[in-house]
Parts: structure tokens; sequence; C-alpha cells
């Protein structure tokens, strides 16, 4: 799933790495999907290292008595010198890199950050071993929309620079099912 809704500040910047905390809606859509998640077998509950995703995870974790494993790999894309920067200041200062962005973002490498094909590893890598460690069990993962739609684009076998045709809001989950070694997306975006 994808962490709740961060706060204002965080709107029109890249903000990969910035640790920004919950809006007060973002707060209240984590006691909603903690509600909703109450019923389900929930064995484990791993969490990027961002705030905005861990006290998502804090939230629904709790509500099963568990505990939150934090994983490095879960973090989102690492936007390196553009971190904290807005669009429009992107744009004027890095032109070129800008356009390229806008016209195939999945093919740019952020000046001192990661790519899209690094946040692609990384996450297929970790979902392979939480299938490992918890296989047959339901585990809440929660992310960022990038590391969301790669594990959902990598089961759907979409090539990287269609990854964009996939809604990740806020607070939204996104379940996939693997049968023995076939996944199956049974939900995106809910």
């Amino acid at each position: 799933m994808r962490h709740a809704e961060p706060t204002e500040e965080a709107r029109g910047r890249c903000y990969g790495r910035l640790d920004v905390e919950l809006s007060d809606r973002g707060r209240a859509q984590c006691e909603q999907l903690a509600a909703r998640l109450s019923q389900e077998p929930v064995a484990a509950v791993v969490s990027s290292p961002r705030l905005r995703a861990r006290d998502t995870a804090w939230a629904i974790a709790k509500r099963h008595g568990l505990a939150v494993s934090v994983l490095d790999e879960l973090r989102e894309l690492d936007f390196g010198e553009l971190e904290g920067r807005t669009y429009d200041e992107i744009a004027s200062s890095h032109p070129d890199l800008y356009a390229r962005w806008m016209r195939a973002p999945t093919s740019v490498r952020f000046p001192g950050g990661e790519g899209y094909s690094d946040l692609h590893a990384r996450a297929v890598d970790v979902v392979s071993r939480l299938r490992v460690t918890y296989a047959g069990r339901l585990v809440v993962a929660v992310t960022h929309a990038g590391v969301v739609r790669a594990v959902v684009a990598e089961a759907l076998g979409m090539p990287h620079e269609h990854i964009f045709r996939l809604a990740v809001d806020s607070a939204s989950l996104t379940r996939v099912e693997w049968l023995e070694d076939a996944p199956v997306v049974r939900g995106i975006n809910l």
C-alpha cells in the first residue's frame, strides 16, 4: 500500500527520501486503513524507512499486535540533488533533464540519486524475499507510489515506460497474490 497523505508542504515537490509528516487527513486515513484491515489475517507489517510510511504502517500493525519491520528497499525513488525542490524550480534550473523526465520518466537517472531501474530492481528483490519469508501468509508492505507501480508492473509484465498508467493514490491498497510462482493482481489503487 501507499502511505497516507503527507502534509501540504510536500505537494508539487520531489520528496522521495525527504521525511515529510502526514497531514491531518493522512492521520485519519491511517485509522481508516487500520480498520479496513483489522479482520484480515495479517502475518507481518513492513515499511519503508520514511516517516510517512512508518506512521501509516504503525496504525495497521498495532491493530494486529505486530511490530513494524523497516526495510530500506521499500523506500521511494531518491531524487538526489532535486530532493525538496519544486517542479517549477527543476524546470528552470535543469530544463533538459526536466524535459526528458516529463517525456520518458523511467529513463532518467537523477543527479546524485537513482533511476527507475534501481527502484524496480530493489522492489522486485524485496518482494521476492518477503514471499519466501512469509510464504502463503498476508504481508502488508507500506511503501510509496513508485514501489507499488514497480511491483505491479513486474507482476503484469508491463514495460517500464508504462508504469504511469497505474494510479496509486495516497492511502490506497494494492493486492497481489502469488499462486506458486504466478502473480495475480487482485486489485490496484483500492
